[in-house]
């Protein structure tokens, strides 16, 4: 039993190095999220056609949100084994590799909103409802869209910023920076959205403006903290002298990257592709699937910090040539994430019928979004594992694994899952339980991955 448990529970020192990285992620995101989940009933209090026609605004947006999170994620993998290695220069070029894909992903993603805005928000509004609803909501979409595009430059910066310095063992900076612009962004969407201290009403404009303007101050931030304090970052010195990323090193981390960006990219398609599917069965799916997404975010946090610190830890470790080390982190902090994933997922499902009393809607999407958010807090232990499995794998660099491991399964599975039960008339509460439910699927094949030890590579070692 002792030995059980020291396989599972680690010492003091291990979860002071885990909350380390993961208190930090924790409370950053909680802000961010806490504040968009203020945001979307401030913007819910102008009606359900301008909350349903934000969120498909932001279903969009987190595809490209995911494409710069891919790119920062793939060089990633090299920078936090490069820290573990020692290695500044190195680390110093794959910093820079994140700068120059992201700006040409941030480019291409503007482009193709730009040009193509109706006919991308157009597919969430293919079911039932009332014409004059769905047109307010395609309106009300299109502008915020078009309005966030100005702000990709910034967030682009910002996550190449954020995530080198969490690599290299500074939360606490990309945090404060964050809730400084979380709490500018609450600030300006009270006063844009509902016209107070003399401004004007801009509704569900206010609210892109205040983020795109937050944006631009999270990256002002990061950007002269890092290169302030350069003497303790070396890796920021001459940065920006030249472009340059070694022949080498620069092909070795587009091998890792473009499967990882694309599962990326792949893996918000298919969660916008099951949120279309949701959307077939009526307006007010669409709108309590909204509010239950909002909610998800909120308490998202616990594991998504706990993912964030576990693909960073290994990665450190297998940087370090330390194996058992990566392998042991892993299993304690799964084990610990879990029992936190549980404690969250009964508190969701306990106070459920609260949350959609925040928002000025219809009784029937209240009763329905109560209904999708107990459904995602009984899933939710399933979730975070499966979450920690995915950076688990990524960090060894196995990027083609957790392809399949992820987008392919979302979109090859899920989805398609999804749109058969829809196709055969099952009810949108039960075709919500089995989508979610298939998270069982990646816990199992994320289990046998990390007991093969497939994913255990030091990249840093690669010639």
């Amino acid at each position: 039993m002792k030995g059980l448990t020291s396989r599972y529970i680690g010492d003091r020192a291990f979860y002071r190095r885990m909350l380390a990285v993961a208190v930090p992620v924790m409370v950053q995101v909680g802000i961010t999220n806490f504040v968009n989940l203020l945001d979307n009933v401030m913007v819910g209090q102008l009606g359900t056609e301008a909350m349903t026609g934000v969120s498909i605004a932001n279903q969009l947006i987190t595809v490209f949100n995911l494409a710069i999170f891919g790119i920062v994620s793939g060089a990633g993998i090299f920078a936090a084994q490069f820290f573990g290695k020692g290695d500044s220069d190195r680390l110093r070029y794959a910093f820079r590799f994140k700068l120059l894909g992201t700006l040409l992903v941030s480019l291409l993603g503007a482009l193709i909103f730009l040009l193509f805005p109706e006919p991308l928000i157009s597919l969430y509004l293919l079911g039932e409802g009332d014409a004059a609803a769905i047109g307010a909501s395609l309106s009300v979409a299109r502008e915020y869209l078009l309005i966030l595009l100005i702000g990709f430059l910034p967030f682009a910066l910002s996550q190449s910023y954020c995530s080198t310095l969490r690599e290299t063992g500074n939360a606490v900076a990309p945090m404060v920076s964050s809730m400084a612009a979380v709490f500018c962004n609450l600030i300006l969407n009270y006063i844009l959205i509902f016209g107070h201290f003399g401004a004007p009403m801009l509704g569900a404009s206010g609210a892109a403006i205040a983020t795109v303007i937050s944006r631009y101050l999270e990256a002002a931030i990061i950007v002269v903290y890092t290169h302030r304090s350069g003497r303790s970052r070396p890796f920021s010195a001459g940065l920006y002298r030249s472009v340059r990323i070694p022949r080498a090193l620069f092909f070795s981390i587009v091998k890792k990257t473009l499967p990882l960006m694309t599962n990326e990219v792949l893996w918000a398609l298919g969660v916008s592709l099951l949120a279309q599917c949701y959307s077939t069965h009526g307006y007010n799916v669409m709108s309590a699937n909204s509010i239950s997404q909002t909610i998800y975010t909120v308490f998202s946090i616990f594991f998504a910090a706990l993912g964030t610190a576990v693909g960073i830890l290994v990665g450190q470790r297998l940087g370090a040539s330390d194996t058992e080390g990566a392998v042991d982190t892993f299993r304690k902090t799964a084990f610990f994430g879990v029992l936190v994933c549980i404690a969250v997922g009964i508190i969701m499902i306990l106070t459920a019928p609260l949350f959609p009393m925040l928002y000025k809607t219809e009784p029937a999407v209240s009763t329905l979004a109560t209904t999708f958010i107990r459904i995602i807090g009984l899933c939710m232990p399933l979730t975070g594992y499966a979450h920690f499995c995915y950076y688990t794998v990524r960090s060894g660099g196995r990027t083609l694994l957790t392809f399949v491991f992820d987008s392919f399964y979302i979109c090859g599975i899920v989805a398609t899952l999804g749109y058969l039960l829809t196709w055969l008339g099952v009810p949108i509460v039960t075709v919500y339980l089995v989508t979610h439910l298939t998270d069982l699927g990646k816990c199992i094949i994320g289990t046998l991955m990390i007991r093969s030890g497939v994913w255990i590579q030091n990249i840093t070692a690669e010639k």
